[in-house]
């Protein structure tokens, strides 16, 4: 059975070999990189212990440095289901999504064709490229150089120029490849009304479009004349050329992601060669349309995360909303876009030229993530002061997220909306005077005296502005005291986990929750749980003091509350597990308090509710219980209404000998 052109090509974008592989094999976590599509395994080939089996997911292929096993998807189902070649397309096509195709004889006569097709665009390049080095191309040229573009460059690309009238039908007959066939490949048209066939592109500069292997499937071209119908011009859709399925600069991009580079998506050729020339060579553009569906597909082949570089103005801005609803359905973990927004009026020729590669650099570093050009999308220059309006933006925000078909991502996605929605909406405090209308409370117990403030603009959004007194200053929220306490008890955690390797993965779930109160216990959580299967204390120290430094890691361990932990002083599984299940859950139950008395204060200046108060009782109780009831129960003494502390046991002994008595006698 022969298969229609191009059905092995969408197979293969549509399918992971780390999904394929990952079927057969355990990957090495310490060797692999899942990020970068870079994976290792023991060989599925051959009996090993060792990590020699490589997957280039980017690439596609798998090799095994022991038995030299070496192939792509559709071999290694061959290989390790004993199927034939259709029996392993079949598998892989279920697996895609892809209905087989019929049988089809004609497929290797149109296979056959678009070889001969990718021959003639071969020969109209030769003839373009000429062209731009003969007189007829003087114009092209100064053009070039007056844009910044080398003649080595010019080579890299394969830049041409297709002059005016029908000189590559000329040329091509002149070969011996009939009009026919050059109307077929795309670079001769034919009118509709009958007229004689033409040169379709006349008076341009021409860029070649190659697929990812490397085949010439269509041009580019660019009008001299500053009037043309079209400033950019691409080839007609034909056998051998789809625009949507098609990236400009696919096969070096694709390279240059593979030794580590970030896929850049631009918007047109010449930004794809400045930005190539500036460094940035992993870089490719859609082909005169918006991003397809296709085209994402073939931008995570390349890169799980790709940044999308587009010009500040409206229609920059608009195209990134375009893709941010084509994108959502097809997320996944590991699988997103990131925007860079430039400058408004310049692209990234104008901003290399102007300010150099590093300026470019920093605008792909500050590349935001979709959520957060969802958020500007859905806010942006819009009133919210109304609860009717409010409502509006809830259900925009919902109905954005809702084609995310991965629960995981679209809870996260969740979180975060929420976050900032609560950040926009949150009362603003003001720290001055100036009051309308005023009226303290509680000034004498302690509590803030507040005033009521009109917000800016007299818009009718109140301000409420705390003036603490004498006993709130003194109190231990204001003087941070329970930030210290946490502080010290995430010091404790992580000297445990580092003191007893092995544990981490006990507690992993509570590990992975736990918010840190400072940059430094956030960076050592995570190495400690990057090498949360070592289980030798001096191999997860080093590989500690490998991501984080000696300095932090002494930083740590000279803290006086972590020298005097048992479980650090003399490390032992049973103590260990016991101090983190203590110290971890008095962590959530002060932080939930807390998280409740936020709240609590802000629904409270919205309205007068009994629910609040019980909030925060119950979650008061809870941190009290965390706190104090396991200390209770495992002291030997009790603390009486004087103060003295009392033996537990004679106490309880004194109270049986009181219940013997009766005072009635």
């Amino acid at each position: 059975m022969s298969l229609p052109p191009g059905f092995l090509d969408e197979l293969r974008t549509r399918l992971s070999l780390t999904d394929v592989v990952g079927r057969k094999v355990m990957w090495d976590a310490r060797k692999s990189n899942a990020g970068k599509g870079d994976m290792w395994a023991p060989c599925p080939f051959h009996t090993e212990k060792s990590a020699s089996f490589h997957v280039d997911d980017k690439q596609g292929f798998y090799y095994c440095f022991g038995c030299h096993a070496k192939g792509d998807a559709i071999t290694f189902v061959r290989e390790t289901e004993n199927v034939s070649f259709m029996e392993a397309i079949e598998i892989l096509a279920r697996e895609a999504g892809m209905p087989m195709p019929e049988r089809d004889p004609r497929a290797q006569q149109q296979s056959d064709k678009r070889s001969e097709l990718a021959e003639v665009n071969e020969a109209a390049n030769r003839f373009f490229r000429l062209q731009l080095q003969q007189s007829g191309g003087a114009e092209a040229r100064a053009y070039l150089d007056k844009r910044g573009m080398l003649p080595e460059t010019r080579d890299r690309f394969e830049i041409g120029f297709a002059p005016n009238g029908n000189a590559l039908l000329r040329a091509l007959k002149d070969q011996g490849i009939s009009a026919e066939l050059a109307i077929e490949a795309g670079v001769v048209a034919k009118p509709d009304d009958g007229r004689e066939p033409y040169d379709f592109f006349r008076d341009r500069i021409v860029f070649p479009i190659r697929d990812g292997r490397g085949r010439l499937i269509s041009f580019g071209g660019r009008a001299m004349d500053p009037n043309a119908r079209a400033k950019y011009l691409n080839g007609p859709e034909r056998l051998l050329f789809d625009k949507g399925a098609a990236l400009y600069n696919n096969g070096p991009a694709r390279a240059a992601c593979g030794k580590g580079q970030t896929l850049v998506v631009s918007e047109g050729y010449m930004d794809v060669i400045a930005l190539s020339e500036a460094g940035f060579e992993a870089t490719v553009a859609p082909l005169g349309t918006a991003i397809t569906e296709r085209q994402l597909h073939l931008m995570w082949r390349m890169s799980p995360e790709p940044v999308i570089a587009l010009d500040g103005d409206t229609a920059g801005l608009r195209a990134a909303y375009r893709v941010i609803d084509l994108a959502m359905p097809l997320l996944q973990a590991g699988q997103s876009l990131r925007f860079a927004i430039l400058p408004e009026g310049q692209d990234p020729d104008d901003l290399i030229k102007t300010k150099g590669a590093g300026a470019m650099q920093e605008v792909l570093d500050a590349a935001v993530p979709m959520v957060t050009l969802l958020w500007r999308r859905e806010t942006e220059g819009k009133v919210f002061d109304s609860p009717e309006r409010r409502a509006t933006l809830d259900k925009a925000l919902r109905d954005a997220i809702r084609p995310i078909t991965d629960a995981s991502i679209k809870g996260h996605y969740g979180e975060i909306l929420k976050e900032m929605r609560f950040q926009l909406f949150r009362p603003q405090r003001s720290g001055n005077g100036g009051a309308r209308g005023g009226g303290g409370n509680g000034a004498g117990n302690g509590a803030p005296r507040r005033a009521w403030v009109l917000g800016p603009g007299g818009q009718g959004r109140y301000q409420i502005a705390s003036v603490p007194t004498a006993g709130l200053k003194a109190s231990m929220i204001v003087s941070g005291d329970d930030n210290n306490a946490d502080l010290m008890r995430e010091a404790v955690v992580l000297a445990v986990l580092i003191s007893n390797p092995g544990l981490a993965l006990q507690f992993l779930p509570q590990l992975e929750g736990l918010q840190t109160r400072t940059e430094e216990h956030g960076a050592l959580l995570h190495a400690i749980l990057t090498h949360a299967e070592e289980t030798d204390a001096a191999a997860l120290r080093q590989n500690v003091i490998a991501m984080i430094g000696q300095e932090t890691l002494d930083r740590l361990m000279s803290h006086p509350h972590v020298q005097i932990a048992p479980p650090v002083r003399r490390p032992d599984a049973d103590t260990a597990q016991m101090c983190l299940t203590e110290e971890l859950t008095k962590l959530k139950a002060r932080r939930g308090y807390r998280a409740e008395l936020d709240e609590g204060v802000e629904a409270l200046l919205a309205a007068d509710d009994e629910k609040l108060t019980w909030r925060l009782r119950q979650a008061a109780e809870a941190r009290n219980r965390a706190t104090k009831a396991e200390a209770e129960d495992r002291t030997e003494f009790d603390v009486a209404d004087n103060g003295l502390a009392l033996s537990r046991s004679e106490r309880e002994a004194f109270h049986a000998l009181l219940s013997k008595i009766n005072p009635q006698k």
